[in-house]
């Protein structure tokens, strides 16, 4: 005990040749390593390119973190940064040189401020413009203090900008018009809860002066408008217009929609809570090319408008209807669908009352049907889910919520509809869990998902049919960079108010629930 062993170690034999491959392969001084020392950068042998991909692959986090170990990584990770999102309160105009000058190769960019700061103005803008001009895409969101100067800088100076999303500003319809009608690229343009100056001869003042107009848009959103009127003329000059989507904006769209449908370009319309009639559908029926329609919560909206536009959208493939229970569109509506839209593959039907003559048609006729959705249809029976699963044979996707179907009908899908991959059961409360898993049993490849006592938060909106955002908003940043944003978050302070208003008296939103879960289809309802 205590002593050394008798036996020597045989220290280990160092091979030259794989001393030379480490050294080849950029693992520095390897005399360093045997003698104690420190090691070299393992990196050093890559090429920027193959470092800048890899960053690619992290998030925001690690991205951060890898710009600290050394100068060159924080040279690489700048220069292949193509997203950046900014907190954009006033003090961001000081950061703003030395920003870009290490994020140089931005292309999206999105400026964020909230309503209680004092946001970037229009020098802000136009440096920025100046610094990126190969933006493509940029989200301006609570940015009050930016007029229409900032906007036509922003114009003139980003010559590749496609993609245009405004949020709660304040340069009115003339600094949209100021970016739209000088560029000859924007396709893409989403704006809601927009405020300020709504002159209407913005497009004398700030338009055309390259004779470029608004011919190169492609998609319009407008979300939340009061003075949504004032983009009637930018509608209606747009001559490559594929998709227009009006939610929630105030006013009579039906003579801007007969204006649109002689243009026979469109191929999505999204109307929801919008002032449109029967009138606006007939003009929305000259859209030859239509492919996809939502009418969510257009109580004006009925079967003859509907049969107009089935008679003659003949390409039409996705119809989403909310009748937000004013039994304005029926049988009439739906029957012309099922006889003169045979390209049909997806159909949401929520808060109506169709009868056994519509559904049977829809599924003997619609063979190409796909995607299927009965969203609080009070009038749907066992025997309507029967003849859908004896006759919708490409059917791969159902949603049953809020329906009094029982397990008979359920049990159909045992054998019906052989192509079906997803069906989904919800607040179904004549549907119980033994017929769910006898179902599983019965066809285990079947992705069965059955909730019927589930409590669903409340959704404000009272529909999430249509876009949560906005088409335009960017898709989720991985790469996301916050440079200034040091405020700390209300949001758990609002979590604690209402808890405390909840406990305090015993509140239990169950009637809200029941008035809006019963007629929304959740967008993840067909994924």
């Amino acid at each position: 005990m205590g002593q050394s062993p008798s036996t020597s170690v045989p220290s280990p034999e160092i091979n030259r040749c794989d001393v030379s491959n480490l050294n080849r392969f950029g693992c520095g001084d390897t005399s360093g390593d045997f003698n104690g020392g420190s090691p070299g950068d393992y990196t050093d042998e890559i090429p920027d390119e193959c470092l800048a991909g890899v960053f690619q692959f992290l998030d925001a986090g690690d991205r951060k973190s890898c710009s600290v170990v050394s100068r060159r990584w924080l040279r690489v990770e700048g220069e292949s940064r193509q997203r950046l999102s900014l907190n954009a309160e006033a003090k961001l105009l000081d950061f703003v040189p030395s920003l870009f000058a290490r994020f140089d190769s931005v292309s999206k960019l999105a400026l964020r401020c909230n309503r209680k700061s004092t946001s970037v103005n229009d020098d802000a803008m136009i440096l920025i413009s100046l610094r990126c001009k190969n933006l493509t895409r940029l989200k301006l969101r609570g940015c009050k203090e930016i007029t229409e100067i900032g906007m036509l800088g922003l114009a003139k100076n980003c010559k590749n900008l496609k993609k245009l999303s405004i949020v709660s500003c304040f340069f009115g319809v003339k600094g949209v018009h100021a970016v739209v009608y000088n560029s000859d690229v924007i396709e893409e343009l989403s704006v809601k809860r927009l405020r300020g100056d709504n002159n209407d001869d913005a497009e004398s003042v700030y338009g055309n002066e390259n004779g470029y107009g608004c011919s190169s848009l492609k998609s319009i959103c407008l979300k939340e408008l009061g003075n949504g009127q004032s983009f009637m003329p930018l509608i209606v000059a747009s001559k490559k217009l594929q998709t227009l989507k009006l939610i929630g904006c105030v006013g009579n769209w039906d003579s801007t929609l007969a204006t649109v449908g002689k243009l026979n370009t469109l191929v999505e319309i999204h109307l929801e809570k919008v002032q449109v009639s029967d009138v606006g559908l007939v003009g929305v029926s000259k859209c030859l090319k239509l492919e996809t329609l939502h009418l969510v919560k257009t109580p004006e909206c009925s079967d003859d408008g509907l049969v107009a536009v089935a008679e003659r959208c003949k390409m039409l493939k996705k119809l989403h209807i909310d009748g937000w229970r004013t039994n304005r569109i029926g049988d009439d509506g739906l029957i012309s669908v099922a006889k003169n839209c045979p390209k049909l593959q997806e159909l949401v039907l929520i808060a109506m009352y169709p009868t056994s003559l519509s559904l049977a048609e829809i599924a003997s006729s619609c063979q190409g049907l796909e995607r299927f959705a009965l969203c609080g249809i009070g009038t749907v029976t066992d025997a309507d889910i029967e003849c859908i699963a004896a006759k919708c044979v490409a059917l791969k996707k159902l949603c049953i919520k809020g329906c009094p179907v029982s397990n008979v009908g359920i049990a159909a899908f045992a054998s019906g509809c052989p192509n079906l991959v997803k069906l989904k059961v919800r607040k179904c409360v004549k549907v119980t869990a033994e017929v769910a898993g006898w179902l599983r049993v019965r066809r285990s490849s079947l992705a069965f998902n059955f909730d019927h006592n589930q409590v669903e938060g409340m959704d404000g909106s009272g529909s999430d049919v249509g876009v949560q955002e906005t088409t335009m908003a960017f898709p989720p940043i991985d790469n996301e960079v916050n440079i200034i944003d040091d405020s700390p978050s209300t949001s758990n302070n609002n979590d604690n108010r209402w808890s405390m208003f909840r406990s305090k008296f015993n509140f239990v939103p169950c009637a809200f629930r029941r008035w809006t879960n019963i007629d929304t289809i959740s967008s993840n309802s067909f994924s």
